[in-house]
């Protein structure tokens, strides 16, 4: 597999900002495409879907200068993970962490560009609406947990309508109902099941 980093940022620098997520999916297209790469996923995540991340995610904490700084989780007992911009966490992210919104909006346009091509490597061949689609990513998103869910196994078995009910069993955090992950997890399964 090649390692594309390098790439990005040399194209990064050579239009002196960060990319949209259009642009991000478009040089993979071509990357894969050069390379031969019939793996590259069908779908792309659509309006629909990353509306619904950016409201559920929001970009939080803008100080008066500006600037996002990172926060603890507010729904897991010790705050971890530490989270900045859309929802973004990671290695690189704790206490302490400020980025602007330029770091914020390109972090997410990079995850959305991977989030979606794994919910298209889990889903495989199996038939999928742009819908389906958008609502898998935003639950990936959210969980990480697009490989393991049983509605995973069900939208490949093409039983839609238990796929979509098990969006409100994950509501959970540290073991408690979460309320907002309720609302996120109701309209994800609305977008699905309007496919």
């Amino acid at each position: 597999m090649l390692y594309r980093k390098p790439i990005f940022d040399k194209v990064r620098l050579l239009l002196g900002r960060g990319f949209t997520t259009a642009e991000i999916a478009a040089l993979d297209h071509a990357i894969d495409k050069a390379l031969g790469d019939v793996t590259a996923p069908a779908l792309e995540l659509g309006d629909a879907g990353q509306a619904l991340i950016r409201k559920w995610e929001g970009c939080a904490r803008r100080r008066p200068d500006g600037m996002i700084e990172a926060y603890p989780d507010p729904g897991s007992w010790d705050g971890t993970p530490w989270t900045i911009g859309w929802g973004s966490t990671g290695p690189d992210v704790g206490p302490g962490t400020v980025w602007s919104q330029a770091q914020c909006d390109a972090r997410l346009d990079a995850a959305l560009v991977r989030y979606a091509r794994e919910v298209a490597a889990a889903l495989g061949d199996a038939a999928t609406s742009q819908g389906q689609f958008d609502a898998l990513v935003s639950f990936h998103y959210n969980t990480g947990a697009i490989a393991k869910a049983t509605l995973t196994k069900l939208h490949r078995q093409g039983r839609h309508a238990e796929a979509a009910a098990q969006f409100g069993k994950w509501i959970y955090n540290d073991g408690k109902v979460m309320e907002g992950l309720k609302r996120r997890r109701a309209e994800e399964a609305a977008l699905y099941a309007a496919a």
